[in-house]
């Protein structure tokens, strides 16, 4: 969904739009990868420097901006998601979660006004999942936002939560309205949280 959603696919039937454009259209792929941040379940399938502010900075000079601003850029990215006092380590050298603060960081950045995070905290510990939640919560603030999640605690807040099973939609709505269908959403939630005080 995610790779489909900025043009990393292209659908088989039917057609998606962003902004008004079908990314079948190869010549609308720059266009619509330029308005979409994404945020990846393994960040180190997104590392690309060797050093951290480096690696946030990827990207910059594609999007036109000047040599001189993008010191102060970085540094407001990584002020963004906690990670200011990190900007000269080796990213091979932070944990899991620390890389994917830098991968968010790499979306704020960009300033994208779509942002699509594809279980961006499935492989780290709960207290590591409540401070990328906390920076993707920042980020997402005046965005439409593509939160693609097993962990339903990452999702709970969402105005529109879409259930799928094998590739289809199986609900649809905000988690109060999923509750009280006690569908699939339901059923996983309960699975997920039994005991736990909401």
């Amino acid at each position: 969904v995610a790779k489909l959603l900025n043009g990393l696919y292209t659908p088989t039937k039917g057609t998606i739009l962003v902004a008004g454009m079908d990314t079948a259209d190869p010549e609308n792929t720059w266009e619509i990868r330029k308005r979409c941040g994404m945020v990846f379940q393994n960040p180190d399938n997104q590392i690309v420097a060797t050093v951290v502010r480096e690696d946030v900075a990827f990207g910059l000079e594609n999007l036109g901006v000047p040599s001189e601003e993008m010191p102060a850029i970085i540094t407001r990215a990584l002020q963004a998601v906690n990670m200011a006092d990190f900007a000269d380590r080796a990213p091979h050298m932070l944990s899991g979660g620390q890389k994917q603060r830098i991968a968010i960081a790499r979306a704020v950045l960009k300033d994208a006004p779509i942002l699509i995070l594809d279980e961006a905290t499935s492989s780290v510990d709960t207290r590591t999942e409540v401070l990328i939640q906390e920076a993707m919560n920042r980020l997402r603030s005046n965005r439409t936002s593509f939160v693609i999640a097993h962990r339903l605690s990452t999702i709970r807040g969402a105005d529109v939560i879409l259930v799928m099973e094998q590739g289809r939609i199986v609900e649809q709505g905000n988690h109060d309205q999923l509750l009280a269908r006690a569908g699939a959403y339901a059923d996983l939630y309960n699975a997920q949280f039994a005991g736990v005080a909401t």
